[in-house]
This record gives C-alpha cells, structure tokens and sequence, in this order.
C-alpha cells in the first residue's frame, strides 16, 4: 500500500530555516533585500526539503497569471503560425505561457473574443485584426496591455467615443506597401504588363497596403494595366480564381500571400498553363513551403518570426512599466526571386482567349521591322543590350529575340548554368522552354552535360548501371567570370564548378546573331535569323572524362553538350538528311536537324546544324522536343590535361514551315 507523503510547505522551509514565511516568500521570488546569509540558509532548508514553490499561489499572490493571449485571423495560416512561435519562444525565457484564440476571419466576433481571451490572461496580442478602426479604438483600452502587429493602432478614444488623450498601444507594421512595389517592378523588368492582383479579405489592413503599392507603381509606369480580381486568404481562394485570371489575359499573377499563390499554381497546371513560360505568378510572405513549390515561388519574405520576438518584447516593456510609452516599429521586406516569374511571354499566347492570336504569316502588333514583301529590312541591326536583371538581344525595332540568363535562380540540384530563353522567331513565337513539367531541368539552350568527373551539369537524377536513375549530391554549376556584350555579339569565359565549388574547366563562350535574308530561288524560305553558338572547354585544371547515361549502361541515351529545349507545339515534326522522324534523325551522322512545329495556326521551324565536324545527334520529338551535339554518344570523351574540346550549334529560326530542301539549304548557307 502506497501512502503520499505530504507536499512540503512554504511553512515547512520557515520553519527549519529559523526565518518567516514571508521571508521565505521574498528568497523564493528572487527579491534582494533578504541578506545574503539568511537567504542562503533559506535556500539551504529548501533543498534539504525538496521544496519547489507554487507558481499558481505566486501568481494568486501577484495577481497574475504569467499567461497572455494572442489572438489570430486564421491559425492555419503558416504566417500566423510563425509569428505565435516567436511570440511563444520569447515569452517563454520569461516565463510566460501563451494561449491561442482563432477569430476564423469573422470580425463581428473578434472583439468579443479578445476581450474573453484578456479576461483569462495578464496581456494580449492582437494579429492583423480584421475590425473597423472605430472598433479596434474602443476595444484597445479596455483590453490593455495589449500590442497589435499588421495593423496601426488608431488614436484613444474616451467614452463618448471621441478621439481622446492618452497614448495608443504600440503597433508593429510590416511595409507590405513597398513590398508590392517590388514585386510589380520585377514583373516590369521582365517585360509584363498586363497583370492581375488576386486581392485578399476586404477587412485586411495588409491587403489595402499591398493595393496601394500597385498604385505607386502604376503611377510610375502609365502602361501598366493591373486588374483586381477578389480572392481571399487561402489555397481554395486562389484556385478557385484560375479561370478568372485566364480570362484576364494577363501575363502575369500577383496573389494577396503565398497560399493564394499555390491555389493559382495548381489551378495553372491543372489547366495545362506552363508557369512561367505562359503566365508568371508571384506572392507576399515567403512560408517555408513557398521555395518548394513547383516552380518555386517567387515572393516578399516577411520577418515573421522577428515580427512575434519584437510584439513580445514590446509587451513585456508595458506590462511591467505601466509608464511605459507605447513603441511602435515598421518592418521591411525583400524580395525572392525564384522560378514562378520569368520573361513576359511574346507572340500568339496558348492559354488565354483566342482573339489574341495572330494569323499565320503576320507580324502582330509589334512587328520584328520594317517589312517589304515579306523581307526584313537588310540594315536592321541586331544587338545585345544590358537590361536590369539579364542582357536582352534586341531585333528590327527593338524586339526582343533572346534573353541571357545568368541561371542564378536555378535550383542547386539543377545544376545552375547561364542560358537562353526565351529565344523567339522574328515574328515572336518562342521555340525554346524552360524548366517545363516533363523536364524541370531543361532550360532553354546552353550547356548542359551528365556527366564531367562524375559532375552532374544537366541536373536532376544521374543514371547509375543496374540501379537507375538516382538523385545523387553531385550537381555543380556554370558561373560567367567576363562577360562582353558587343553588337551583335555576346562572349564570355564561364567556370564550371564541381559540386564542391571546385574548378574543373573554363569555356570560352562566344555567341553571334544575325539576319538571314528571303531566299528568292523556286524552294525559297521566308524570312529568319542565324544564331551562332561557338565554345571551347579548356581542360585547365586536370583531364576530363566527360560522360552520358549511354556511356553508363543506358543505350541511346547519349546526351549531353549544348542542348535545345523547344516548347511543346500542337505538332512537332523532325526532319534530317536520312527523312522524317525522330528514330532516323536520332544518332545519326546528320549535319543537320529541322523541327517543324505548330502552335495553332501559326507554324515555326528550327533548323540546328552541326559547324565542322559531325557528332552523332541526340534527338526527342514524341516524348518532348529537343536536341543536341552528343559529346558522348557511345563512348566517354577523354580530354588531357591542357586539351580542349570545340563544341558549335548553329540555328536557324523561321515563321513558317520548311522543307526537306529548304532546311538543307539553309543548313549549307548558316556554316
């Protein structure tokens, strides 16, 4: 039979410590006007006696509780959630607990609620409270101490609901206003201007912010066109605005947080929208979820957690000091840029109403240039021109043709790497993609290979003989060192970094544009333009083995070099030397290959030819479309040190279909 053995008390340790209990009560409290020696033989006869003091008798005693409140909109929400858990770490080296309300996003009970949570709670912490300002200012008093975060805390008011004196409690703001201009003034950068806002509660303060950022930035840029479309707060709200934001025509999404965002996206890919080939999509919070979107989304990191630490700090300074003054702050924000925004799609658009495409043969509103009987004119200049964030090819009348870009955004395990994209025919279609479903570490056209020393710089998985392909740690990465734009020519040195960051060879890149004028023979071609890829992979830091999947166990798949991604088109057809199709095109010894597309009625050709010598073509038109110059089709490529390898792409872009012919003869006239 167990007997408890009764709980020892604050009289037990008076007594066998010779001293009072209140001088007990004062040891225990941490208070410093007990002598130094009695305190000891105080603390002496609590340990002798396993004491331990109760904090609910403390807490009668000092008419406290050691408790606040924070009361939220929506405690699903992932912002929410970060800014409770700093207010609960914080509070919690102070010994305080935390108690959680969820107002569900329903202002008509939200004072009601906070006023009951203050009744059990010594303070309050009111986030992003959706009530009048009127409400909010009659319900601060009565509810003090109390901080508010995202929402500036209206003047006192007395009474007879009159502004008052007295001083407002303090209000920590983050600056979604500038946020809102930041992530519009990307979406400029980029080329957008058509965009959509996916707006959130009505009664959100934040939301109203972020509308005002719009504002500025439309007053900044007259040609910006931004619709508002009503959302909400949620992933529901956001999916549920797909159509509408289609409807838009838009190029590019602004969603009230980043749970709208992911509505979006996956209301996009349910619909077979390519983000961001098709349209772009951006948010505000960045969540910790936000980077492992599919794409990655690009967002306004808030400092959520800061945000809890500091309402903690503010609360604890006016609890304990009833003459504190209130001290509000204002929180900045940056920008993430990340794989959901991309350059503003030109030419005929495949997700959104039909009235803007273009007929087959003409030019659009912006044509690539002064047109005579569907010539080019012979003095249009093409040149590479530096812009904010990538350095732009610019065509007849300033059309863009090709965007450089640096790949810094690329995901580590896609193997970073410059590259090009969007590349566009004179007319604007796009025949390259970037980062698509079925492969998200294609982009556009650079160079990308399997395998350099066990290196991967194509990104994604690595084929392994007998075991697959695996993800493996092995992903490095290209970085421009110099780059020289000159004209019409673009050259750079770039280093390619082993998955240490380790140096393992130097390409010396040169890339040229030029007008390839109509052909006036019977089998003559339409207008187009040349570009010219030239590079040489110097082996300056020890041999090279470069390999591909083939050389490791898997036939046929021999990838690797410089790589052309194309779109999916409505039809792709794959002409060589030997005829048409993919089978016959794919490792052969062809000097050239020809992608024939449609996208709707506008159809598009992309002749690619070998300059000097032939290296067997790594082609897919059925499962996807692209191809490239294999470095290792069968057999590994061995480079010693000090050698070098050329590798050259020549392409050739067209509005309009080509034959068999006419792609030869193009092919002859590009080397």
């Amino acid at each position: 039979m167990n007997i408890r053995r009764p709980a020892v008390t604050i009289g037990d340790v008076a007594a066998a410590a010779g001293v009072s209990r209140a001088t007990v009560s004062r040891v225990m409290n941490g208070r410093s006007t007990v002598a130094a020696e009695i305190a000891e033989r105080v603390r002496e006869a609590a340990e002798s006696l396993s004491y331990r003091p109760s904090t609910a008798a403390r807490n009668l005693a000092l008419g406290r509780t050691r408790t606040v409140a924070l009361v939220m909109p929506d405690v699903g929400n992932p912002v929410f959630q970060q800014i409770l858990h700093g207010v609960m770490a914080a509070a919690d080296q102070d010994g305080y607990r935390v108690l959680v309300a969820d107002t569900a996003e329903d202002r008509s009970q939200e004072a009601a609620i906070a006023l009951e949570a203050r009744l059990r709670c010594d303070a309050l912490v009111l986030v992003s409270p959706r009530m009048p300002d009127d409400d909010l200012a009659r319900l601060v008093p009565d509810v003090e101490p109390v901080v508010v975060l995202n929402r500036q805390v209206p003047p006192p008011v007395d009474q007879d609901g009159a502004a008052g004196g007295g001083t407002a409690a303090p209000s920590l703001l983050v600056d979604y206003e500038d946020a809102a201009v930041q992530v519009i003034e990307h979406l400029v950068s980029l080329g957008h201007r058509r965009l959509v806002y996916l707006a959130g509660p009505t009664a959100s303060a934040s939301d109203a912010q972020r509308r005002a950022g719009i504002r500025r930035a439309l007053e900044r840029h007259r040609a910006l066109d931004v619709q508002e479309i009503p959302a909400g707060p949620d992933i529901a709200a956001g999916h549920a605005a797909t159509g509408a934001v289609l409807a838009g025509r838009a190029t590019a999404a602004v969603a009230f947080n980043d749970l709208v965002a992911f509505g979006l996206l996956a209301g996009l890919n349910e619909a077979g929208v390519a983000v961001p080939a098709d349209i772009s999509v951006a948010g505000f919070d960045d969540i910790d979820l936000a980077r492992y979107a599919t794409p990655a989304l690009t967002t306004v990191a808030v400092p959520q957690s800061e945000l809890g630490r500091h309402a903690w700090k503010e609360l604890a300074a006016v609890m304990d000091d009833d003459a504190q003054p209130a001290r509000s702050a204002r929180f900045t924000t940056e920008l993430e840029v990340r794989a959901s925004t991309g350059p503003a799609p030109v030419g005929p658009e495949r997700v959104h109403a039909t009235d803007r495409a273009v007929p087959a043969g003409a030019a659009g509103p912006n044509p690539a240039g002064p047109v005579e009987d569907g010539r080019a004119a012979p003095d249009a200049a093409l040149t590479w021109e530096e812009g904010p964030d990538a350095l732009v090819l610019r065509g007849p009348a300033g059309t863009p043709l090709a965007r450089r870009e640096t790949g810094e955004r690329i995901p580590p395990v896609h193997a970073p790497r410059p590259y090009l994209h969007p590349v566009h025919t004179l007319g604007g279609t796009p025949l390259t993609d970037s980062g698509p479903v079925d492969h998200r570490h294609h982009y556009g056209a650079g160079m990308a290979v399997a395998d350099v020393n066990g290196t991967s710089h194509w990104g994604g998985r690595t084929f392994i003989e007998h075991v697959g392909p695996t993800l493996l740690q092995n992903h490095g990465r290209q970085v421009a060192r110099d780059l020289r734009p000159d004209g019409n020519t673009l050259t750079e040195t770039v280093a390619w970094l082993d998955e240490h960051g380790r140096q393992q060879l130097v390409e010396d890149r040169r890339v040229t544009a030029r007008l390839l004028a109509p052909s006036g023979a019977a089998d003559a071609v339409p207008p187009g333009w040349v570009l010219d890829w030239r590079s040489v992979l110097h082996a300056s830091d020890g041999p090279l083995e470069i390999r591909s999947p083939a050389t490791n166990g898997r036939p046929g798949a021999g990838y690797g070099g410089l790589f052309w991604r194309l779109p999916i088109a409505d039809e792709t057809r794959v002409l060589s030397v030997a005829g048409e199709g993919e089978t016959l095109a794919h490792g052969s010894g062809s000097p050239w290959v020809a992608f024939v597309q449609r996208h709707g009625d506008r159809p598009t050709t992309l002749v690619l030819v070998q300059p000097g010598t032939v290296r067997p073509w790594f082609v897919r038109s059925a499962e996807y479309p692209g191809a490239c110059p294999a470095l290792a089709w069968d057999a590994p490529l061995l480079v010693p040190d000090g050698g070098m390898v050329q590798v050259g792409l020549v392409a050739a872009l067209f509005d309009g279909e080509l034959g068999p012919a006419q792609a030869a003869a193009v092919a002859e006239a590009v080397v």
